[in-house]
Order: C-alpha cells, then sequence, then structure tokens
C-alpha cells in the first residue's frame, strides 16, 4: 500500500516498485557506475556510453519476458489459441498509452527497420514521384525507401540540415520538396547526430500540402514524452527495446485511421481471408504473421513500469535526468576540444553528437580510427562515426563522437570519456 501511494495507482508500476527495493541487494554485483546500475546485467569494466545503439533491458523485464517464454513452452496450444490475442490486446493498450497512440492503430513489429519497410512496401507510387529523407537519415532507413522508389521508377531526394551549427529542418525539408513529393521520412531523433526534431511542426507542415509524414521514432519512446496523436504523423514507428529498454525483438508501427486499409504486413497470414467480424483487417492481419516468439512484446508492459518505478518522479524524471547527464557529457567534451556546443540545448534528448574539428578529405575508413581504439583499450564503449554519413568524393568530412546517457549512466562515466579524448588529442 506504501508503494502503491508513492507510485501511483497502477499495479504493474507498484510490483515493479516492489521488485526493484526488495531485490536490490541480490542484484548488487559490486562498484558500478550509477546507484540504478544494478538493475542492468552490463560487464561492470565497461563504461557503456553506447545505450543508443541496442538498448540494454533491466533485469526485472528480463524475468518478465522468461515468465511469457515459460508460459508459452507449458502449454503452446492454448497459449496461442486462447491467450495470445488478449495478452497481446493488454501490451498495446499500455504501450498505446504511453506514446499517446490510438491502440486499434498501433501493431507490434521487432524493430523500426520492419515498421518502414512495412510502410514503403505498402506505398503506391507512380513512376516520377519522389521521397525526401534528410542526410541525417538512419541508412537502413534510407535503403528500404531506396529500394521501393527504384522499383516504381520514382526517386528519392535528400533534404540537407547543416550540422554542426544547425539551420531550420522545417525550412531545408521545405525546399525539398515539389509537386511529385509523395512521402517524407522523417527521423524524430537522428542516430548519428542525436538531433531532435521537430516533428510535430514539419508533420503539419507537409499535410498542408497533401504529403504523408513517415516519423521514424527509434530512439524516441522512454527518451522523450510522446503524443502520437497531437504530433498526427500517417505513420510513425519507433523501438521499444532502446529507450524503453524493453527486449529486444520489441518496436511498433502506429497507422493514422485513413491509411490503415493500405498498410498490409510484410508476412501475409490466415488474416488476410479471416471470416472474423469482432476485428478489424489491420488487427488480424498484423496481430499474426505465423507462430513466433512474442515474449519480447509482451514484456512492454513491465519495461514502462520498471521505468515508472524507478524514480519517484517515474518516466519524466529519468527523461529528465538523461537530458541533463547528456549535456553534461556534451559540455565536457566540447571543453576538451575548445569548440562550442554543436545545437542548441532543446535539440537534445538523453544522446549528444559532439564532433571533432579536424577536417579530412580522405575516404572514411573506420577500422583505422585510433580515437576509436583508444576508447575501446579505455573499456568504454562509445560510438565515433563520420559525418557527413555519405560524404562525396573530396568533401570533407570529419568524425563526430555521439555519447548516449541512460539511468545507469553518471557523471563519472562522462568524465572517464572526457579524460580518454583529452589524452588521445594531447588537450590539458
Amino acid at each position: 500500500q506504501l508503494t502503491r501511494r508513492r507510485f501511483g495507482g497502477d499495479r504493474e508500476v507498484a510490483l515493479a516498485a516492489i521488485f526493484i527495493e526488495w531485490h536490490r541487494p541480490s542484484y548488487d554485483s559490486g562498484p558500478m557506475p550509477s546507484e540504478l546500475a544494478h538493475h542492468w546485467t552490463l560487464d561492470p569494466s565497461v563504461t557503456f556510453l553506447n545505450h543508443g545503439s541496442y538498448g540494454a533491458t533491466p533485469r526485472v523485464v528480463l524475468d518478465a519476458q522468461s515468465a511469457w517464454r515459460a508460459r508459452m513452452e507449458r502449454e503452446p496450444v492454448e497459449f496461442f489459441t486462447d491467450d495470445l490475442e488478449p495478452a497481446l490486446d493488454e501490451a498495446r493498450a499500455a504501450l498505446a498509452a504511453f506514446v499517446g497512440a490510438d491502440p486499434d492503430g498501433l501493431a507490434f513489429v521487432t524493430n523500426a527497420t520492419t515498421g518502414i519497410n512495412t510502410v514503403a512496401r505498402s506505398l503506391q507510387l507512380e513512376r516520377g514521384d519522389e521521397i525526401v529523407v534528410t542526410d541525417h537519415t538512419y541508412n537502413a532507413a534510407r535503403n528500404a525507401l531506396e529500394a521501393v522508389a527504384m522499383s516504381a521508377g520514382a526517386r528519392l531526394v535528400t533534404a540537407t540540415i547543416r550540422f554542426p551549427d544547425v539551420d531550420d529542418p522545417l525550412e531545408a525539408i521545405l525546399r525539398a520538396i515539389t509537386s511529385r513529393t509523395r512521402l517524407l521520412l522523417l527521423d524524430h531523433v537522428t542516430s548519428p547526430t542525436a538531433l531532435v526534431m521537430p516533428v510535430a511542426d514539419i508533420v503539419a507542415a507537409l499535410a498542408e500540402r497533401g504529403i504523408d509524414t513517415l516519423v521514424d521514432g527509434a530512439h524516441a519512446p522512454g527518451m522523450l514524452p510522446l503524443d502520437l496523436g497531437a504530433i498526427g504523423a500517417a505513420y510513425y514507428t519507433a523501438n521499444c527495446h532502446k529507450w524503453l529498454c524493453a527486449p529486444k525483438g520489441s518496436g511498433f508501427l502506429h497507422v493514422r485511421r485513413d491509411r490503415r486499409n493500405q498498410v498490409r504486413p510484410l508476412v501475409i497470414s490466415h488474416g488476410a481471408n479471416s471470416s472474423r467480424t469482432d476485428r478489424d483487417r489491420f488487427r488480424l492481419e498484423h496481430d499474426w504473421t505465423g507462430t513466433f516468439d512474442p515474449s519480447a512484446w509482451l514484456a512492454v508492459p513491465a519495461a514502462i513500469a520498471f521505468g515508472a518505478a524507478l524514480l519517484p518522479g517515474g518516466w519524466p524524471a529519468l527523461m529528465g535526468r538523461g537530458h541533463a547527464l547528456a549535456l553534461y557529457g556534451r559540455d565536457r567534451l566540447c571543453a576538451v576540444l575548445g569548440t562550442l556546443p554543436p545545437v542548441p540545448d532543446d535539440l537534445l534528448g538523453s544522446m549528444a553528437a559532439v564532433p571533432l574539428p579536424e577536417l579530412s578529405t580522405d575516404p572514411p575508413d573506420p577500422a583505422s580510427d585510433a580515437l576509436s581504439r583508444a576508447f575501446g583499450e579505455a573499456r568504454i564503449q562509445v560510438v565515433v562515426t563520420s559525418w557527413p554519413q555519405r560524404p562525396a568524393a573530396g568533401e570533407p568530412w570529419r568524425r563526430v563522437i555521439r555519447l548516449s546517457a541512460t539511468p545507469y549512466t553518471d557523471e563519472g562515466d562522462l568524465d572517464r570519456l572526457a579524460t580518454v579524448l583529452a589524452a588521445h588529442t594531447g588537450a590539458r
């Protein structure tokens, strides 16, 4: 009862809070970077600042996934025939409430790349049509849309958004659209540069021009407060395994009501000719595409409850903590490099990307990057990549360090990162 008063009336939140408090001693594996780190199974000898790539799932959520898997294997026929559909409905309702979405338009997928491919394969493009992406677009997402465009005789158009010293993303996108633009693919949080895009403004501006937007929200759930209904995008897809800390293999695709009849799953199965009338076609097709392990999806409510119970302020407190740490880490690296912050504070969430000042015209070669080796030798897991993502021949590019700030991160981790960078660059 005390826990429920502290964390609210939600049953799963209260249970997660009890689990966190009672199991703290048994999960303590020695000195860790943050007072919250014992909830994860991460190697304590590694300073892990690369949550943005694949995420990391806490123990209580892994336990929830294991419980679902055990239930499935105890009686598989009963599970898939009788238990799965209501369990998916419950998990979907919890996720929809968390991201401000219509549960009827939300389908679980394995990851955001699958969601993007699902929408791409459902587009009805004609020769000469255009799809706009930005030069910050995730490579896999760009590839998916490029393949569909090529097969239809359409083409991809790239809007250039300057980094560092970011210009107005909306203006850059509007410069790229034409009368033949049919879709914009927009990252909510850009992967290479960690920019938080003003998605609601961009979606609204393109809707006024009759253009749909597919938002790649791979990093958004758990990093940013979401209200998909207010954003209003025709399509929004995201990962749950990153900042929401759900198991890997959990993501979602949300399709606005007026576009649902057009979007079919990548795998067509029994739902395509089902005679059921109690559920619509979108639900029947997307919820069942064949035998699979749904435990990652069914554990999503446990991940939501875990985050809500981890700090007294719940998810807003976690998001605020991550943002503050990302700014701290960015400022520490900028101080070492003697550079100004590359973007305003309000364009960042819980990640930050800091470009190194040196420019190069040689082809980027990650295998020979001495800075990456220095971080590896120091047991620091962090992203070092090149920008632009696809430099043209002779075009100058620079290396970028992208750090992630999570509940298991603290300022000491970011200080270690800055210390290694200072030693590598010779800064004092």
